[in-house]
């Protein structure tokens, strides 16, 4: 790693890059949801497009705070963070949490719901960049520099399925040891963990019907078509009907209340039908180039620690991204996992504004280039 101290400018073609993906689900989010929200919110066409202009201006706030936070403050922050992150997710499973389709995920703070599991994802980044980088010498041993780590990761992720949610604890998990394998951890270890990792994931949708029925899905959903296949089948309907070019901008016929909350989790299908492969395509290639620049940050950072939070920030993109575009694509069983800075979250768009406003300030102390 490059040691330079001296500032620099940012990274503008990262920043250009985020607001491209921000402009682009503004447009997606207020496309697939508009037919939705007429029907179920008193014939109000622009409910999710309003709530999501707020969130995106919030997130454009967080995001100026955090490139103008020098990142070596967070080494302070590093343990109040994982502290308060353990503090939100035992409080969203008491009479606090708000239950919604049989999950307990969200706190109500006045008008204003918070989704813990999401702010615990920046915080375990902060926490653990600033462990390991304390620790880095012990990394090859198991017993000293791995296995603290997966106590950490067994309280996340034991907290995170009493939601239940799966998917976020899966996604958790892998950002942690993305970063443990960055940090130096062997092969040996990563393999063994990789094994481990899978096994528990097969036991838990053993241990649960429902998830069960999810896996059942995947591996043929026409044979499912009217209750647990449903969701695939209407999303891959949409990307064939897109074709090359798509149906046009606001003409997807899935989103009509096909598609269940179509700006969620399977926003990606209605690209695919109203912008066609080509819009598909494009997207992907931003979020490419968004992840290679996060890459390059992480890979000329001028200390562990910050390379570590670049590390943990660019892996939490690239892990929901590949998940939410392989759920839409039935690559995968069906998850609750959003698509970065495109579909509807809400806190989650701030949360990842926020996260690449870390990524911008790292990238002040970095020479990146081109190369």
């Amino acid at each position: 790693m490059v040691q330079k101290a001296q500032k620099k400018s940012i990274d503008f073609t990262l920043m250009i890059s985020v607001f491209i993906l921000v402009i682009i689900g503004i447009i997606m989010v207020f496309s697939s949801s508009q037919y939705y929200s007429f029907y179920n919110y008193d014939q109000d066409s622009y409910h999710f497009l309003r709530r999501n202009l707020i969130w995106a201006f919030v997130g454009i706030f967080a995001m100026i705070f955090t490139m103008n936070f020098d990142y070596k403050r967070y080494r302070k922050l590093a343990f109040p963070a994982y502290v308060l992150s353990l503090v939100l997710l035992v409080l969203v499973l008491t009479p606090l949490g708000i239950e919604l389709n049989g999950a307990k995920r969200w706190l109500g703070v006045g008008g204003l719901t918070v989704m813990p599991s999401e702010i615990t994802k920046i915080c375990a980044i902060i926490f653990v960049s600033y462990s390991l980088s304390k620790r880095s010498k012990d990394i090859e041993s198991f017993f000293k520099g791995v296995l603290p780590y997966l106590f950490i990761i067994a309280l996340y992720v034991g907290l995170i399925i009493l939601q239940p949610n799966l998917s976020t604890a899966i996604t958790i998990a892998l950002i942690i040891m993305a970063m443990l394998f960055v940090a130096g951890m062997r092969w040996l270890h990563v393999i063994l963990m990789g094994a481990f990792g899978a096994g528990a994931v097969g036991i838990l949708i053993l241990m649960a019907p429902y998830r069960m029925k999810r896996f059942t899905a995947f591996l043929d959903p026409f044979k499912y078509p009217k209750d647990i296949g449903y969701q695939v089948i209407q999303s891959l309907f949409a990307l064939g009907s897109g074709g090359l070019f798509g149906v046009g901008l606001g003409r997807s016929v899935q989103n009509k209340l096909y598609i269940p909350e179509p700006q969620n989790d399977f926003i990606f299908a209605t690209i695919g039908e109203e912008l066609g492969f080509i819009g598909c395509v494009t997207v992907m290639l931003l979020f490419l180039f968004l992840i290679w620049r996060g890459i390059r940050i992480a890979i000329h950072a001028p200390d562990l620690f910050s390379c570590l939070m670049a590390t943990g920030i660019t892996a939490m993109i690239a892990i929901q991204v590949m998940i939410n575009i392989a759920v839409a694509t039935s690559s995968m069983p069906v998850t609750g996992i959003p698509l970065p800075f495109i579909s509807f979250g809400g806190n989650s768009l701030a949360i990842f504004m926020a996260a690449i406003g870390i990524l911008l300030n790292i990238s002040k102390y970095t020479d990146v280039g081109w190369s």
